[in-house]
């Protein structure tokens, strides 16, 4: 399980990576909201390793079999994988590449609010919402575990999936006789 697990999870986090390197630099050129679509569907394309995973798993190591309980732990496991990869990319590119993104982000909660009509009270409500954001994201921790929170339940949706259009049963022999009765098992 460990060779299936670490292969299909760092290919997986591998795709992840490379694809938010790609995109994330424009995605205030293209609009937040787009780019927010596309690095969505850049993490349900990289998620779709966990199905491939699952299923070579069954195949080469159970033998053609697998129980949704066997699937469920190769598949979170290449999750857990590929989401440690996206986290460690994004916290790379947050703090070295690009590490005015939390405030121009931040800036773009306060424009939209302004596009939005918002004015008095609702202004100062976004303004105030922005400034804890960026201080928010500022604490490690925290940056860790939202990007952690938009990775993986992706892969926990993609896992259950897996597991249970994968699961296939070890058929017995049709021939085999009960060891009780002596009589044939139907």
């Amino acid at each position: 399980m460990k060779k299936t697990v670490l292969v299909y999870g760092l290919i997986s986090g591998a795709i992840a990576a490379v694809l938010m390197l790609a995109t994330v630099p424009f995605e205030d050129k293209i609009s937040w909201e787009k780019g927010a679509i596309l690095g969505y569907t850049t993490i349900v394309l990289s998620a779709l390793l966990i199905f491939f995973g699952v299923r070579s798993y069954r195949e080469n190591v159970g033998g053609g079999h697998l129980t949704f309980g066997r699937g469920f732990a190769v598949g979170i496991l290449i999750a857990l994988i590929s989401s440690a990869c996206y986290v460690g990319t994004w916290e790379f590119i947050s703090y070295k590449l690009m590490p005015d993104f939390i405030d121009r982000y931040a800036a773009h909660m306060v424009e939209r609010a302004k596009a939005d009509g918002a004015s008095g009270q609702k202004l100062e409500e976004a303004e105030k919402k922005a400034q804890e954001v960026k201080e928010a994201y500022g604490n490690p921790l925290t940056s860790v575990s939202w990007t952690f929170m938009e990775v993986f339940p992706i892969g926990l949706l993609v896992t259950l999936a897996s597991a249970g259009i994968l699961r296939k049963k070890a058929r017995e022999p049709e021939n085999q006789m009960s060891h009780e009765s002596g009589h044939p098992i139907l």
